[in-house]
């Protein structure tokens, strides 16, 4: 791993632009958002692109639009195809692309206007298989953007164990968008059709395949976070039994396969990890559903009892944090007195904690 400080590609990797990126972007009922996010990618300063936009199904005016926007530039290619979801949009632009590098923009978000220039060059510049940039996280009343103006080298398998580690320095995570592929590392690769949390596969295998990654710690895309009618924006749900947890074990299985132990126990202390802190968010959620809210407690409960001994194994890893241990432990004693205690931590502590610091600091000017 090599950190460069106000890393800028050079000018030299882009004075030619003869390598064809495509850009594939899904769009379903976003009728308002569509152009915004298509043109951000037809103003890229990088011009030689392919831009293939898939109307997946649109009941909106979306498909309009799309094709609205391929009258103003001739680089943009409309797709419309009955609704399949992003997964298999993604997999029938993908399939229809021809460039050298390969990118994915989803439609209700937009880009900077040097984004692609900025990773093409880092990748060209770097000889690297894939090039990751951080983004901005856009809110109805705010943005927030940690960029720190700097880049990371990664080497063999690197990228892929501060993304599994879910290193917050680091926002490689499992988005399709903020990345730029080398087509040859996505050879054979696809979106799981049907499925939602379809990246989490794709991102882990692209990792895997890319001998050299280089990531921009400068937010180069704007995703939005808070959109209704987002899938994102859906919490637990069935989706997340059906789709979700299934995509987490066949995670594991392939580190595995790829004979990182360490990595796979590492995944699995934050997938169970996770399904705890689901737990809770759903026992202290106000009284609604409540036959779905139960069902969807049981069903958790069903899962870590039954993975008890790979959950005990994962949070025994060094790597484990020591308080999640502990939540761990008192969960298998006692899921209400696990909730108990988290809703005290929550309400109790943690307050408590911050007005002793405020206090201190206070004290100390």
């Amino acid at each position: 791993m090599k950190i460069i400080e106000q890393y800028q590609p050079s000018k030299a990797y882009m004075d030619k632009q003869t390598d064809l990126i495509s850009v594939i972007v899904t769009a379903y009922n976003i009728e308002e958002y569509i152009a915004r996010g298509v043109r951000s990618i037809c103003g890229q300063t990088y011009r030689n692109l392919e831009i293939i936009v898939v109307d997946d199904g649109s009941t909106d005016g979306t498909g309009k639009v799309c094709d609205e926007l391929a009258q103003e530039d001739n680089r943009v290619q409309v797709i419309h195809k009955p609704n399949g979801g992003p997964a298999d949009a993604r997999n029938v632009g993908t399939a229809q692309s021809t460039g050298r590098y390969i990118g994915y923009v989803d439609g209700d978000d937009w880009i900077d206007p040097d984004m692609y220039e900025m990773m093409l060059g880092a990748l060209l510049e770097q000889q690297a298989d894939l090039a990751v940039c951080r983004y901005r996280q856009v809110y109805k009343t705010h943005v927030e953007d940690r960029s720190v103006d700097r880049a990371v080298l990664f080497e063999g398998q690197e990228a892929l164990q501060c993304y599994v580690e879910e290193r917050e320095q680091y926002s490689i995570q499992n988005a399709a968008w903020n990345k730029l592929y080398r087509r040859e590392i996505l050879d054979g690769a696809s979106f799981p059709k049907g499925k939602w949390y379809e990246d989490i596969m794709f991102a882990t295998s692209a990792l895997a395949r890319a001998k050299r990654c280089i990531y921009l710690d400068t937010a180069y895309y704007n995703y939005i976070i808070d959109r209704e009618g987002s899938i994102m924006n859906t919490q637990i749900n069935p989706r997340t039994f059906t789709d979700q947890v299934p995509a987490y074990y066949e995670k594991t299985k392939f580190l595995q396969e790829l004979g990182r132990q360490d990595l796979a126990r590492i995944h699995d202390y934050f997938f169970y990890k996770r399904l705890l802190l689901f737990y809770y968010q759903l026992y202290d959620k106000p009284a609604g559903h409540l036959q779905e809210q139960a069902e969807y407690l049981k069903e958790i409960e069903d899962i870590l009892r039954r993975d008890e001994d790979r959950v005990r194994t994962a949070f025994g890893d060094p790597f484990a944090d020591s308080r999640d241990r502990k939540k761990m432990e008192l969960f298998f004693r006692s899921p209400t007195g696990y909730c108990r205690r988290m809703r005290w931590n929550e309400r109790i502590v943690v307050p408590l904690k911050g007005k002793v610091k405020a206090m201190i600091h206070a004290a100390g000017r």
